[in-house]
């Protein structure tokens, strides 16, 4: 599936991969309305804390790997 918002997730899951998406692209705009929407789902202040440690690191390992140009692999590509 290539786009989260078209799959069956739960609450809590969606709410991760909606802030993932507006900390990825809109970082400076991020601030309280967007953790009060996780804590709604259930996730406690380290709960929150840990998912931007995780969309973090997975934003710079992606970035420094398109970088240095590195490919993906073959079976990484959606048919």
């Amino acid at each position: 599936m290539g786009d989260y918002r078209k799959a069956d997730l739960a609450p809590r899951e969606r709410a991760l991969c909606d802030f993932a998406v507006r900390l990825t692209h809109l970082a400076a705009e991020v601030d309280e309305t967007d953790v009060d929407a996780l804590r709604a789902v259930g996730l406690t202040d380290r709960d929150v804390s840990d998912a931007i440690q995780v969309i973090g690191y997975f934003n710079y390992v992606t970035r420094v790997a398109d970088g240095v140009g590195i490919e993906n692999e073959p079976e990484w590509t959606s048919a």
